[in-house]
């Protein structure tokens, strides 16, 4: 009996989705076990950086992202694709229960972190949630991240040194939107938005808006810098 396509809710369609995995036995294994339950696949990669330069020119509504790759994580693919598209929907997949990573792929806009161990009728059923644009993570998680950035006795000192705009900038920035989907978010034009930007960095010492995703990403609350 043939499997009936697991539909997008919204066109009908198959539910298509992007692979990206740096084990081919697990690209493979994968694009089986959806193909079998009638998603579509349109794409599958073993490098972050051709995810990242392919996911934003395939539109899935769906890509599975490994959160550990030869060179690069999930979450940066996710994080990159996202500044690009903001639409585009991204579920992390590990084998790690890491809290710093949870946190990471939180701020990365994905839409869920799961284990590797996870089984297959769980796998799919997360990624048809994530395809009706739901979040999988617990919107306690959601909020306990976002005070673990603003509570003030913790907060990096550079941090604290940033105004309430700057610093809602930043959150943007880590959130992997451009200046003008931040201008739209905060009602401001995006020559402003790009002066906040450069002052923020400024502040930080920092030079590129990834350095202050990554470091937002890291937990600046815990005072640690990454080096570039």
């Amino acid at each position: 009996m043939d499997r009936q396509p697991a539909p997008h809710p919204a066109s009908g369609e198959p539910i298509t989705v992007f692979i990206l995995d740096d084990h081919e036995l697990v690209r493979r294994g994968l694009k089986e076990l959806l193909e079998g339950e009638g998603f579509a696949v349109i794409g599958m990669s073993g490098s972050a950086v051709e995810a990242a330069r392919r996911i934003p020119a395939l539109r899935p509504d769906v890509s599975v992202l490994d959160a550990r790759l030869p060179d690069g994580t999930g979450i940066e693919v996710c994080r990159d694709v996202r500044s690009v598209d903001p639409s585009l929907v991204c579920l992390i997949l590990t084998s790690y229960d890491d809290e710093q990573a949870l946190r990471s792929a939180v701020l990365a806009g994905a839409a869920g972190y799961v284990l590797k161990e996870i089984g297959g009728s769980d796998l799919l059923g997360a990624l048809r949630r994530a395809a009706q644009g739901e979040s999988l993570f617990d919107a306690g998680l959601k909020a306990r991240v976002v005070q673990g950035f603003t509570e003030p006795q913790r907060v990096d000192p550079r941090v604290a040194a940033l105004t309430p705009q700057e610093r809602r900038v930043l959150e943007l920035v880590g959130e992997g939107l451009t200046n003008r989907q931040i201008g739209e978010e905060m009602l401001l034009a995006e020559k402003t938005v790009k002066n906040y930007v450069s002052s923020m960095l400024a502040k930080l010492g920092f030079e590129r808006r990834t350095q202050a995703a990554v470091f937002l990403a890291q937990g600046p609350q815990s005072g640690s810098v990454p080096r570039h």
